[in-house]
Parts: structure tokens; C-alpha cells; sequence
């Protein structure tokens, strides 16, 4: 029996394997609405046989958007959009899942391919916030210290956005506390300079993102599960580190959280990351072991069998991929083939479906029809 391909239960949503298409910026939208692109492209994935499939990172304000091409999730226009979206992935038996986010000091930047840093107010960029008034990098724009009435909206800007994410007819949501974004800023002391009751100690900056997931799991329905991304690291002395990420994530649980999606890196500009298949996966482990929560592994995953030690060796849960789900959609259903499990493979696809990869009951039609329509 794979590891891989054995369901897995959080709350009364049940993925179907243990593989997820993790969160990745397409770029794409206009004004925060999803199109033509997401629907072919978050639906591929489900074809693919991905059993879980997470939107990109969508602001829960439009000033929380990384870059103006991004995602929303901020007002009630985004919710029939994202809504045919999700209807498809169900359709193809997969969960539909949502990354909640705020980029905080690294929002108004360009989307990759259109140069880098700040977007300026002459083409569309906006101002920008974080805990501190400290720019992300020389290029980046110069963020405003979050403070009053604009600090205590952020925990109901994600509660808001997780009431359209239902609307919308997601089962699964996740909060982006990693990569350098706005909840990761409070986290880590190379972006959190206060010293209020949301700086300095370790309990002050764990306070925001804490508040967010009490105020989400206040409006997100009971059954379905509610995931956190954390960047176990910033790679940086003095920065975030793994000892940190480990009591925060002993918080999470009994706060409702079900899944740590354990990521690394982004706080920092200057940050030397040690890339190498596989390269976050202790993280995992470790959040997994000492902290008692189930957890996510992404990072560099390409090969079935990695994926397959992975969960095998209860190093973490579930898989997240990324880059290697951008060039094969279909990698699901490959990694099935090479593990020898019998797949679900589309039927429109059955003709294509390698020999002794297909379920039992398709088999036949597999065979026998190959040969026709072309």
C-alpha cells in the first residue's frame, strides 16, 4: 500500500491522497477576480489527480495584495468567480482550498516577470504597511507602522475573507503566516521592531497571528479544517527560528488550527538558503514530532518516491508541490503509475493512462477503445 495515495482526514473533509498543489501566484487577475486562467489552470490540477488544490495567496485587502495582478478575496464581487472555480475542482474529486493573505511591506511590488520591487502610485501602486517602518529591501516601498484602528481590522479582514471563502465553496482554508508577509512580519524580529503589546517578546509577536486564527475559527464552520503556512525560519541570526516556529505551532492546535504547512525563508532579502531536494522537510518532522499537529512538507518535492518516504516515514502528512506541478500538471497520476497504484484517471484520459495504472473498473474501457477518436 502507498502512503501516498491513502486519504487523509481533517475534520469531515477527507483529501483523497496525500498530495496538494501549493499555493502559487499566477498573476493573472484583474481587480482581485479570478478568470478564464484559474479555472484552467487550478483545474488541470484537479484532472491531474492533485487531492487537494490551494488557490494562490488572496488578499483579504486590496492593499494586501503582493502585486497589483493578484488574487482577492476582499469584497463580495470575488465570490462568484472563485465560486466557478471551485465547482470544477469538486467535479474532478479534489478539495478546494484558499490561501488567506496580507503581504504587508512586500505589497505594490511587480509581478516577476515585469522587472522587480515597487510598483510606484504612477502605475497603480498603493501605500503599504507592516509592524515596523522598515522597507523589506533598498527597492521595496517604504511601509507605514500599523497602529490603532487600522492594526485591530487585520484579524477581522481575515474572518471577513473566510466568510467569502465559504460562499465561495471552499472546504479548506489557510492562513499565510510565512514568506515575509504581514503575519510573518509581526513573527519575526528582523521586521518587528514595536515595543507595544505586538513587539518584542515572543508572546507579543506571536499576538497577531494568534487573534487572526481566533477570530477566522470564530466564522469558519466547524467541520472543515483550518491550516497555517509558517516559514520555520528566516535563515538569518536573530531572526525567526525553529525553536520559535515549534512553541508557536504547540498554540496553534488547541486553537483550532488542524495542519502546519511548514515552509522557510522570506523575511530577509539578504538570506542565504541552503536549496536541496527535500531541504524543508526536517522542518516538518520536527513540528510534527515535538508539537503534536499534523503537518505539510514543500520544498523542492519532485520525484513520487521522495514524496512517497515523505509520508511513509511520518515526516509529515501531507505534500505540498509547486514548480514541479507547474510543469506537469499530471504528476499525481504519474506518481501512481511508478508506485504501482491504481489511479483515477479521467475518462477522457483513460486511452492514454499507462498499463496496470488504471482502476478496475475503467480498465476494460481503456483497452478497448483506445484506438478511436483520433
Amino acid at each position: 500500500m502507498s502512503a501516498l495515495f491513502q486519504p487523509l482526514a481533517l475534520r469531515d473533509v477527507t483529501l483523497p491522497n496525500r498530495i496538494a498543489v501549493s499555493p502559487m501566484c499566477q498573476y493573472a487577475a484583474h481587480d482581485g477576480l479570478a478568470n478564464d486562467w484559474h479555472l484552467v489552470h487550478l483545474g488541470s490540477r484537479a484532472v491531474g489527480g492533485a487531492g487537494l488544490v490551494i488557490f494562490e495567496a488572496s488578499a483579504v485587502l486590496a492593499e494586501g495584495r503582493i502585486s497589483p495582478q493578484d488574487l482577492g478575496i476582499w469584497s463580495d464581487a470575488h465570490v462568484a468567480p472563485l465560486a466557478r472555480v471551485t465547482a470544477f475542482i469538486r467535479s474532478q474529486g479534489a478539495v478546494a482550498g484558499i490561501q488567506l493573505a496580507h503581504a504587508g511591506r512586500k505589497a505594490s511590488t511587480r509581478r516577476p516577470w515585469s522587472g522587480s520591487g515597487e510598483v510606484p502610485p504612477a502605475e497603480g501602486g498603493w501605500p503599504v504597511v507592516a509592524p515596523s517602518a522598515i522597507a523589506f529591501a533598498d527597492h521595496y516601498p517604504q511601509p507605514a507602522a500599523l497602529d490603532g484602528a487600522a492594526l485591530a481590522a487585520i484579524p477581522q479582514a481575515f474572518a471577513d475573507a473566510a466568510r467569502r471563502a465559504l460562499a465561495a465553496g471552499f472546504e479548506l482554508v489557510e492562513l499565510h503566516a510565512a514568506h515575509g508577509y504581514l503575519l510573518h512580519q509581526f513573527l519575526s524580529p528582523l521586521s518587528n521592531r514595536r515595543n507595544d503589546g505586538y513587539g518584542g517578546s515572543f508572546d507579543h509577536r506571536i499576538r497577531l497571528l494568534l487573534e487572526t486564527v481566533e477570530a477566522v475559527r470564530g466564522v469558519w464552520p466547524a467541520h472543515l479544517p483550518l491550516l497555517v503556512r509558517l516559514s520555520a525560519t528566516d535563515w538569518v541570526d536573530g531572526g525567526w527560528s525553529v525553536d520559535e516556529t515549534v512553541a508557536l505551532a504547540r498554540r496553534l492546535g488547541p486553537l483550532g488550527v488542524d495542519l502546519v504547512d511548514v515552509s522557510s525563508g522570506g523575511s530577509a532579502a539578504q538570506a542565504a538558503i541552503p536549496l536541496a531536494p527535500g531541504y524543508q522537510v526536517g522542518f516538518a518532522e520536527r513540528v510534527r514530532a515535538e508539537a503534536g499537529i499534523a503537518t505539510a512538507a514543500v520544498g523542492l518535492i519532485t520525484e513520487a518516491r521522495q514524496a512517497e518516504a515523505i509520508v511513509a516515514g511520518g515526516r509529515a502528512d501531507l505534500v505540498l508541490l509547486g514548480r514541479e506541478l507547474l510543469r506537469d500538471p499530471y504528476w499525481p497520476l504519474h506518481a501512481a503509475a511508478e508506485l504501482g497504484v491504481a489511479a483515477g484517471w479521467p475518462a477522457q484520459y483513460l486511452r492514454a493512462a499507462p498499463h496496470g495504472s488504471l482502476q478496475r473498473d475503467t480498465a476494460d474501457y481503456a483497452l478497448g477503445e483506445a484506438g478511436q477518436g483520433g
